[in-house]
């Protein structure tokens, strides 16, 4: 069994835009830079075995700030990247969310799909339910990796995820000891 802990990226030059970034890679606004610190006070206690993020910038820098000075192993890995907007990156964000139900298995233009983002998240959750059993770890991502781990986790159809988009909060916990797809 594994617990995970899952953060999302702080807010991003983007986020402030209202664009949507896909793989652009997006650095954190002023105010993320804060909002990253202070996610390393809320976690000052939690004992983590090791954080894992996404290699864009405001993934992993929201990593670097959180836990700076905190001997903790941090691993960059693009399977936890967002969506993959192809055509549609950094168009304003309320247009690309709305796109997002027609976009489950159809890809967006020189993009990827929601399934194709959940196919990373299985193949990322199944090497760390592999290699960190009995552990608790972060991961600290996007709408698509929160996606995934909803869907792989929760049993959650990413019909569903997609379209109700959870509210930030912060964090959520998972635990798992295997990988049950649901219809994808």
């Amino acid at each position: 069994m594994i617990t995970i802990i899952f953060e999302a990226h702080a807010t991003s030059v983007d986020n402030v835009a209202r664009r949507a970034s896909g793989h652009h890679d997006a650095p954190l606004a002023e105010i993320g830079e804060e909002q990253a610190r202070q996610l390393g006070l809320r976690h000052a206690a939690t004992p983590l075995d090791a954080v894992f993020c996404s290699d864009l910038q405001r993934s992993y820098r929201t990593a670097e700030l959180a836990f700076a000075g905190r001997n903790l192993k941090t691993v960059k890995d693009p399977r936890l990247r967002e969506l993959d907007y192809g055509d549609w990156t950094r168009r304003p964000a309320d247009e690309v969310f709305a796109e997002g139900p027609r976009r489950i298995h159809t890809p967006f233009p020189a993009g990827e799909s929601y399934a194709q983002a959940a196919d990373r998240m299985r193949d990322f959750l199944g090497d760390l339910l592999r290699d960190h059993d009995g552990k608790t770890v972060m991961i600290i991502g996007h709408r698509a990796t929160h996606y995934g781990l909803e869907h792989w986790i929760n049993h959650v159809p990413l019909e569903r995820a997609v379209a109700e988009r959870a509210p930030w909060q912060p964090g959520w916990t998972y635990t798992a000891t295997t990988l049950t797809p649901t219809g994808v």
